[in-house]
């Protein structure tokens, strides 16, 4: 590749980046990122439109980025705008409007202070995301249809001891785990099973290199539930596991901040604000 990158290739850069849960707020905290995402709102190309949206809905799943996000000038207007235009795709509506409300509702209330604390404990359970003594195991999870179910999906794998993060994709309905290389991925089906309303299959890569799921046929896999936080993994080198089996995780965090300079500079040269 030479010359610049084009507009839907630094979206779904963005979009890739935005998906880790350790780099969402060094994007919004950015000059020139989260302005460029607005503009990509009401760019002509609807694929660069819901690629941004989909890096917009990552950054909104940080409670410390939404009040910033919704202040910034000209989210919450381009957001009603891809509500509104006649020409938008359906599913690139939803997205829209579940963005528009997330934003719209956040607020410093005692009850949101408390969901905040609750966040902070759970992403001290992310410590160990970079761990090499890991694999990644990627899920598509039936039922996973809203914010509550996604809670439920949260807590059952949270319990699991051997589960280092989790990643949402809520408009696949899928779930991109790193667990510890000696756990099953079939412990992940089993606590998703043990909600009673959601089914899990694991996403591989076949020989022809397309995605292929496979159903968990051992259901009662025993699953060894941490007590309190997890004992994280030592950071060492250790290879892990059937890495070749997993689709490669959506969020790419080396170099990321490098990347965020690139593309800021790549937003600056090609937009006025």
């Amino acid at each position: 590749m030479s010359g610049e990158p084009d507009a839907l290739a630094i979206v779904n850069q963005l979009r890739d980046l935005a998906a880790d849960p350790l780099n969402r707020q060094a994007i919004v905290q950015d000059q020139g990122c989260l302005p460029g995402l607005i503009l990509f709102l009401d760019h002509p190309n609807p694929q660069v439109v819901y690629s941004a949206l989909l890096a917009v809905r990552y950054l909104a799943e940080c409670r410390a980025n939404r009040e910033r996000m919704r202040g910034e000038l000209g989210m919450m207007q381009s957001l009603e705008n891809v509500m509104k235009k006649t020409t938008t795709p359906g599913e690139t509506k939803l997205l829209a409007s579940e963005i528009y409300e997330i934003l719209k509702s956040a607020c410093n209330t005692e009850a949101d202070q408390a969901e905040q604390a609750s966040y902070r404990r759970k992403t001290q359970f992310f410590l160990g995301a970079t761990n090499k003594r890991a694999k990644t195991v990627v899920l598509h999870i039936d039922g996973l249809d809203d914010a509550a179910r996604r809670s439920l999906c949260e807590d059952a794998l949270l319990k699991i001891k051997g589960v280092i993060s989790f990643t949402f994709q809520m408009t696949v309905k899928r779930c991109i785990v790193r667990i510890r290389s000696d756990l099953k991925a079939e412990a992940l089906g089993t606590a998703i099973a043990s909600t009673k309303i959601m089914k899990a299959q694991q996403i591989v890569k076949g020989e022809d290199g397309d995605e292929v799921m496979i159903s968990f046929e051992d259901a009662s896999v025993e699953v060894e539930q941490n007590t309190d936080l997890p004992d994280y993994l030592p950071e060492e080198e250790s290879p892990s596991k059937e890495l070749d089996k997993a689709v490669s995780r959506v969020g790419v965090k080396q170099d990321a901040s490098g990347w965020l300079n690139t593309a800021a500079n790549f937003l600056t040269r090609s937009f006025y604000w």
